[in-house]
């Protein structure tokens, strides 16, 4: 993955109209400013007591970029079994982990921890999201079997994801249940939860549709690409899923300018309706992705302050 030290921003195309070849040419542009230096102003400054760097693992059927935040200091960066975080970006058709390095880096080095990003594969006609969902399991599986050489504590694992990064996450925690892994945490930060027919059947969803942002547009584009036709959109929905007991025990963040905002709170009260431990907190007039975006949400901090605490006390021993 190549990072860039400056790129201008693409101007937002119109997501209703917008062609594949329209679409690959956004994301191409977007993710390169997302990477770049110009963007940290936004984005946030990586934490200076964590290395990164981008590994390549290889899984079924394809190799995949994934983005590894540790521990710097020479004391910590000795040790082994560490807890381990995998990390899902949001974006669903576009987007980097690059664009988390403010988050996740700080999570590494405070925890601290080994960070995993998943740079899964992005929504397009080509790759549903089902795609995206496979990459999320097949990393954490890979990197808990592969443990000792990643220098973590397979006892001692959450996922953490935004938007349709915490999608991925809320169902690589189910598969991880099916799996007999057992995970400490899931962390899901403004999740989308629902892409089946329902999807936009949420107050939220009305009254946000097209303020702060036109999002409405955006979640019909992400719900086409997400579910092909004929395919099963109950399997990649986690609000759909007829058993959700067993799970790790849950952070849901919620901001409340945000048209999806009502999925994070129905699949807080789904979880809790099967018995799990559940904290849902709601971030009063904060925006879709505000945990990325320190540089210009004032909550950001506040936030990741609450993720790093909770955490901290499901994974350290």
């Amino acid at each position: 993955m190549k990072e860039f030290a400056a790129a201008t921003r693409p101007p937002e195309p119109d997501f209703s109209t917008i062609t594949t070849e329209e679409l690959l040419t956004y994301r191409e542009a977007e993710n390169r400013f997302r990477a770049s230096g110009t963007a940290r102003a936004i984005l946030g400054e990586p934490d200076p007591g964590a290395a990164i760097e981008w590994r390549e693992i290889a899984l079924p059927g394809r190799d995949l970029p994934v983005r590894v935040y540790r521990p710097a200091r020479n004391e910590a960066a000795a040790r082994t079994g560490l807890p381990l975080v995998v990390h899902v970006h949001g974006g669903g058709f576009v987007g980097t982990a690059t664009q988390c390095d403010w988050t996740n880096s700080h999570l590494a080095a405070r925890l601290p921890a080994v960070v995993v990003s998943v740079e899964h594969r992005l929504l397009a006609p080509d790759s549903p999201l089902a795609n995206a969902a496979d990459d999320g399991w097949d990393t954490l599986a890979h990197v808990v079997r592969q443990a000792e050489a990643w220098g973590v504590d397979p006892a001692r694992a959450a996922v953490f994801g935004e938007s349709c990064g915490a999608l991925i996450s809320a169902l690589t925690a189910v598969r991880a249940r099916e799996a007999g892994l057992e995970l400490k945490a899931q962390v899901l930060v403004n999740p989308v939860a629902d892409v089946t027919e329902t999807m936009f059947d949420y107050p939220s969803i009305a009254e946000y549709a097209y303020h702060p942002s036109r999002a409405l547009p955006l979640l019909r584009l992400f719900q086409r690409l997400a579910v092909p036709p004929g395919a099963d959109a109950g399997s990649v929905s986690p609000l759909c899923a007829d058993d959700l007991s067993g799970l790790a025990p849950a952070l849901v963040v919620v901001p409340t300018q945000d048209a999806v905002a009502d999925h994070g709170r129905r699949y807080a009260a789904r979880l809790r309706e099967a018995g799990i431990s559940v904290r849902l907190t709601e971030y009063p007039g904060a925006k879709h992705a505000f945990l990325t975006l320190p540089g210009v949400e004032p909550q950001a901090e506040t936030a990741q302050t609450e993720i790093l605490a909770f955490l901290r006390a499901a994974l350290v021993k």
